[in-house]
């Protein structure tokens, strides 16, 4: 899943004073009507884009799709700089945790009023709670993608292991019959804050919360606390280094080698794996990660997109209309089949059922979750005290003086933007 670069730094200074959007979408014209789409690279298939696109314009004969592909890379900017222009496209894909910061320019369209026909309270809450704003919905959720366990069926065998945990208490359990010998019970880099965030969002915590006009951080509260004491005794029953992430070296060449039992990633790391060591083939199982007790599995951090409409859209029922055949029910169960995503409604979750790993991503959906809505969580990132904050208490440093240093990093970011 693509973590886009957040750029709320350069949108508040663009937009510090402008206020949301708020008005629904009105049609400007009667007649055939262009819509200009900026959808993003790889997020689907040309062929699904084709069936989509003869679809849709065979159903709507007055109403021609012209879909432009965007990279990634610094696409921030350029979505910007179309909402802040009078010829912004009509539909953009952007980063679920992308919506507050260009919904804070007054740019794009409220569409709080579409949310029940759109079956909005079906929506997997990582998709749809970072689209919407201060109580109004902007961004409507197109599809997601969260970590799971991936294991080797070979290793849990050996190790007389016949069903993955269903809690964390059992995670833990089976990790250390696991972790004995040449064999990593788990592999789990010690800067991995996804993965934090999720244990602290079990604690019923968050990475910072708002506290009248002004943020504060999460860490150094007893929720945090309790993430952090359970993510070092995880981290503690395998040998990733305390002091990077998991890409530096990459997690999925490391378990490749077929001596790390398990692995936390979004499912298509398993052809990375299998790619790497093709003798693993059929020999990778995936799980929900556990959550605290076995009827709900853990958070997660949802990545995905959502599709919002500029205000300046030439077009903009047009584009509702768009994006309510995209996001229904239809093209929905047929994005999950061609792609693996979960879709954004919890009912279409068995559209994955013969997929292991994205049925067990689907589980894990259900707790899903996205960083704070703040247009300023960017800078966050940009420094992320949360790896120096894990990496420090990993190493021996005070989990209280820690969490108080990054929190203090955390605040002044999301209180100044810097």
């Amino acid at each position: 899943m693509k973590s886009p670069r957040l750029l709320a730094a350069a949108l508040a200074l663009a937009f510090a004073t402008a206020a949301c959007g708020s008005s629904t979408p009105t049609s400007t014209s009667d007649g055939p009507a262009t819509l200009d789409v900026w959808l993003m690279k790889d997020s689907v298939t040309p062929d699904f884009l084709q069936r989509f696109q003869s679809d849709f314009e065979a159903e709507n004969a007055n109403i021609k799709l012209n879909i432009q592909i965007q990279e990634w890379g610094g696409i921030g900017q350029k979505v910007v700089s179309a909402l802040a222009s009078n010829d912004a496209p009509d539909v953009i894909e952007v980063g679920n945790t992308q919506v507050a910061q260009y919904a804070a320019s007054g740019g794009v369209v409220d569409l709080t009023d579409k949310v029940d026909e759109l079956n909005g309270k079906d929506w997997i809450p990582g998709l749809r709670d970072p689209g919407a704003v201060d109580g109004k919905q902007f961004g409507i959720p197109y599809y997601a993608a969260n970590r799971v366990v991936i294991y080797n069926k070979d290793l849990f065998a050996a190790a007389g292991i016949t069903a993955p945990p269903k809690t964390r208490a059992e995670w833990l359990e089976t990790t250390a019959k696991l972790n004995q010998g040449t064999t990593q019970g788990i592999y789990l880099p010690g800067q991995n804050w996804y993965v934090l965030s999720g244990f602290l969002w079990d604690e019923g915590g968050d990475l910072a919360t708002k506290d009248g006009d002004k943020w504060k951080g999460g860490l150094g509260t007893p929720a945090g606390a309790a993430a952090v004491d359970f993510y070092r005794s995880l981290q503690a029953l395998g040998q990733g280094p305390k002091d990077s992430d998991e890409a530096k070296p990459q997690q999925t060449d490391v378990f490749s080698r077929g001596d790390v039992a398990q692995l936390i990633a979004v499912p298509g790391a398993a052809g990375l794996i299998t790619k790497a060591n093709p003798a693993l083939e059929g020999k990778l199982g995936f799980f929900p990660i556990p959550g605290k007790t076995a009827d709900k599995p853990g958070a997660v951090f949802t990545g995905g997109s959502d599709l919002i409409v500029p205000q300046s859209s030439s077009h903009p029922d047009q584009a509702y209309k768009m994006i309510k055949a995209l996001t229904g029910e239809k093209w929905q169960t047929e994005l999950a089949k061609a792609m693996n995503y979960v879709p954004n409604r919890t009912s279409l979750a068995s559209a994955l059922a013969e997929n292991p790993g994205a049925a067990a991503m689907a589980a894990g959906a259900v707790n899903g979750h996205g960083t704070p809505q703040s247009p300023n969580w960017a800078a966050v990132e940009a420094k992320n005290p949360v790896k120096d904050f894990l990496t420090a208490v990993l190493t021996g440093g005070d989990p209280v003086a820690e969490a108080k240093k990054a929190d203090d990093v955390i605040a002044a970011a999301l209180n100044s933007g810097k």
